[in-house]
Protein backbone atom coordinates (compact mmCIF):
# COMPACT_ATOMS: atom_id res chain seq x y z
CA UNK A 1 0.00 0.00 0.00
CA UNK A 2 2.85 2.43 0.86
CA UNK A 3 4.54 1.64 -2.47
CA UNK A 4 1.34 2.36 -4.37
CA UNK A 5 0.92 5.63 -2.49
CA UNK A 6 4.53 6.67 -3.31
CA UNK A 7 4.02 5.74 -6.96
CA UNK A 8 0.81 7.80 -7.14
CA UNK A 9 2.65 10.77 -5.61
CA UNK A 10 5.44 10.48 -8.22
CA UNK A 11 2.92 10.16 -11.06
CA UNK A 12 0.95 13.20 -9.85
CA UNK A 13 4.19 15.23 -9.72
CA UNK A 14 5.13 14.06 -13.22
CA UNK A 15 1.68 14.94 -14.58
CA UNK A 16 1.87 18.41 -13.03
CA UNK A 17 5.28 19.02 -14.64
CA UNK A 18 4.01 17.84 -18.02
CA UNK A 19 0.90 20.02 -17.73
CA UNK A 20 3.08 23.02 -16.92
CA UNK A 21 5.36 22.40 -19.93
CA UNK A 22 2.36 21.93 -22.21
CA UNK A 23 0.78 25.12 -20.92
CA UNK A 24 4.00 27.10 -21.54
CA UNK A 25 4.39 25.67 -25.05
CA UNK A 26 0.78 26.44 -25.96
CA UNK A 27 1.09 29.92 -24.47
CA UNK A 28 4.16 30.66 -26.60
CA UNK A 29 2.41 29.34 -29.70
CA UNK A 30 -0.69 31.44 -29.09
CA UNK A 31 1.47 34.50 -28.46
CA UNK A 32 3.48 34.02 -31.68
CA UNK A 33 0.63 33.27 -34.09
CA UNK A 34 -1.05 36.71 -34.11
CA UNK A 35 2.35 38.40 -34.36
CA UNK A 36 2.71 39.52 -30.75
CA UNK A 37 5.84 37.52 -30.08
CA UNK A 38 9.40 38.47 -30.88
CA UNK A 39 10.84 37.28 -34.18
CA UNK A 40 12.42 33.86 -34.04
CA UNK A 41 15.87 35.29 -34.66
CA UNK A 42 16.10 38.36 -32.43
CA UNK A 43 19.89 38.63 -32.73
CA UNK A 44 19.66 38.72 -36.52
CA UNK A 45 17.04 41.46 -36.35
CA UNK A 46 19.16 43.48 -33.89
CA UNK A 47 22.15 43.15 -36.22
CA UNK A 48 20.02 44.36 -39.12
CA UNK A 49 18.82 47.33 -37.07
CA UNK A 50 22.43 48.23 -36.23
CA UNK A 51 23.44 48.05 -39.91
CA UNK A 52 20.49 50.20 -40.96
CA UNK A 53 21.28 52.78 -38.27
CA UNK A 54 24.93 52.93 -39.40
CA UNK A 55 23.88 53.31 -43.03
CA UNK A 56 21.42 56.04 -42.06
CA UNK A 57 24.15 57.93 -40.19
CA UNK A 58 26.49 57.62 -43.21
CA UNK A 59 23.83 58.82 -45.65
CA UNK A 60 22.83 61.70 -43.37
CA UNK A 61 26.46 62.86 -43.22
CA UNK A 62 26.77 62.58 -47.01
CA UNK A 63 23.55 64.55 -47.47
CA UNK A 64 24.78 67.29 -45.12
CA UNK A 65 28.03 67.49 -47.10
CA UNK A 66 26.16 67.78 -50.41
CA UNK A 67 23.87 70.47 -49.01
CA UNK A 68 26.93 72.44 -47.88
CA UNK A 69 28.41 72.12 -51.40
CA UNK A 70 25.15 73.32 -52.95
CA UNK A 71 25.00 76.29 -50.58
CA UNK A 72 28.60 77.20 -51.46
CA UNK A 73 27.80 76.93 -55.18
CA UNK A 74 24.75 79.16 -54.73
CA UNK A 75 26.90 81.78 -52.99
CA UNK A 76 29.63 81.57 -55.61
CA UNK A 77 27.28 81.73 -58.60
CA UNK A 78 26.35 85.42 -58.32
CA UNK A 79 29.98 86.33 -57.69
CA UNK A 80 31.10 84.37 -60.75
CA UNK A 81 28.41 86.03 -62.86
CA UNK A 82 29.62 89.48 -61.80
CA UNK A 83 33.25 88.52 -62.50
CA UNK A 84 32.32 87.12 -65.91
CA UNK A 85 30.40 90.28 -66.77
CA UNK A 86 33.40 92.41 -65.75
CA UNK A 87 35.73 90.35 -67.96
CA UNK A 88 33.29 90.55 -70.86
CA UNK A 89 32.93 94.30 -70.42
CA UNK A 90 36.70 94.83 -70.39
CA UNK A 91 37.16 92.63 -73.47
CA UNK A 92 34.47 94.54 -75.36
CA UNK A 93 36.05 97.93 -74.60
CA UNK A 94 39.60 96.86 -75.50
Amino acid sequence: MANAHARITRLVTCIQQLEKRLSEALGKQVWREPGFGAPADVEEMQGMITRVEQRTAYLTAALDEREAEIDAAREANPQLTVALNNVSARTATD
